[in-house]
């Protein structure tokens, strides 16, 4: 999967180094920093399923033979239906070059092409401008305000839920 030098592939062990700053590094991964974690996390999920799991799973965005960051989709439910849910973390080298929205575009376009799913949603931050414009170009439509979702320095915060489905247009990622 490639569109303008940007790939997508499986997490290698030499990505670890990667998922241990994501979870060590305050403002590494901007707003969604929620405290230190356990650095030696990433290379148990590893070994345990290559972070390709059933209901959540994580694989790189490579750009032009270097590793951007990562997107990753989880199941989520609402009745007995199921969709999957987005995000996307690229270090900050990365940022501001057209890369994220891509790569979430490639992301959906792989999930339609290999499971059932008939909705892919993404959230994210009402202060987050960059990667709402970016999920609106990778075809998402924002649906609406999730009040008091999440718990982000010190207080509740809302969010802003964008959902793509199966029968929306893809974009050109050229």
């Amino acid at each position: 999967m490639s569109a303008l030098g940007i790939r997508l592939r499986p997490v290698t062990e030499d990505d670890l180094d990667m998922f241990r700053r994501f979870v060590t590094e305050p403002g590494l991964i901007g707003l969604d920093w929620t405290g230190f974690r356990d650095a030696q996390a990433p290379a148990r999920r590893f070994a345990t399923d290559g972070y390709l799991g059933d209901d959540d799973s994580r694989i790189i965005v490579e750009v032009d033979g270097a590793a951007a960051g990562v997107v990753s989709w989880s199941a989520r439910g609402f009745g007995v239906s199921r969709c999957w849910e987005i995000g996307i973390a690229l270090l900050p080298d990365w940022r501001g070059r057209g890369i994220g929205w891509r790569a979430q575009a490639m992301l959906c376009d792989y999930l339609f092409t290999h499971t059932p799913a008939e909705r892919i949603q993404a959230a994210t931050q009402p202060e987050n401008i960059a990667e709402q414009k970016s999920l609106e170009k990778a075809g998402f439509t924002l649906e609406g305000v999730l009040r008091a979702v999440e718990f982000r320095a010190g207080r509740w915060r809302d969010g802003w839920m964008y959902s793509r489905l199966r029968s929306d247009p893809a974009p050109a990622t050229h």
